[in-house]
């Protein structure tokens, strides 16, 4: 590929001297600083740093789950920083999934009803919902438990169903904080190669966290953060 054409390629985030602040009493803290960061649409790429250095938190602004203190926060064609919690809220729907450490699947629903909840934010009849569970199931690779409980799943099984749940609203782009951070290395294997598969076969922009350096070597971007700046 020719300078050109790398340079041509669409940028799904744009961030440009964001900052967050949180306070505690009157103290402030100031966990980024100025941040500049541009990653292209279809892009897979790894978070890393030392605890408290602002990862999980520049993971959510990016997914739309808190607002910058200052600073442009351009992503996948919203300027988040000027949106209001209803609107972040429509716009994540649209446009972002989530797949944490913690599977955080409802114990009581089956795998299919679990990746069928972000669905019912839609007005998709009841029909079509179950359609796109099953289709989404299948893509990670478990057609065969759709009927199952957490309980009678394991670990990886069901990160696999929260990446199906992830995925089944189809979004441009799937934040990962941590993902494999409570599995086993050979279902950790299994989560990355599914998220690779996401990202080279469907497209989907990946964003991870994550303290595992095997893990981040499966991104084909490395950033890493220290104390609220890009190093």
């Amino acid at each position: 590929m020719s300078e050109s054409e790398a340079q041509s390629k669409p940028q799904i985030i744009e961030l440009r001297k964001l900052t967050k602040t949180y306070y505690r009493g009157s103290e402030a803290v100031e966990v980024l600083r100025g941040l500049d960061l541009d990653i292209e649409e279809g892009a897979f790429e790894a978070l890393m740093g030392p605890s408290g250095s602002g990862k999980s938190t520049l993971l959510n602004l990016i997914a739309g789950l808190d607002s910058p203190t200052s600073g442009q926060l351009l992503v996948a064609g919203a300027d988040l920083g000027k949106l209001n919690d209803t609107q972040r809220t429509k716009w994540r729907a649209q446009n972002v999934g989530f797949v944490f450490q913690t599977f955080n699947l409802m114990p009581v629903l089956t795998a299919a009803e679990n990746v069928a909840l972000p669905l019912l934010l839609t007005n998709l009849p009841a029909a079509e919902r179950k359609k796109r569970a099953e289709t989404a199931l299948s893509v990670v690779g478990l057609g065969d438990r759709m009927h199952h409980y957490p309980r009678e799943l394991s670990g990886g099984q069901e990160q696999r169903v929260t990446i199906a749940r992830a995925i089944v609203t189809d979004p441009r782009i799937i934040v990962a904080d941590e993902p494999t951070g409570d599995l086993d290395r050979d279902s950790a294997e299994e989560i990355l190669n599914l998220l690779g598969r996401l990202n080279t076969e469907f497209n989907k922009t990946i964003i991870m966290v994550t303290h595992d350096p095997a893990a981040a070597e499966r991104a084909t971007v490395i950033r890493r953060l220290n104390k609220g700046v890009l190093a």
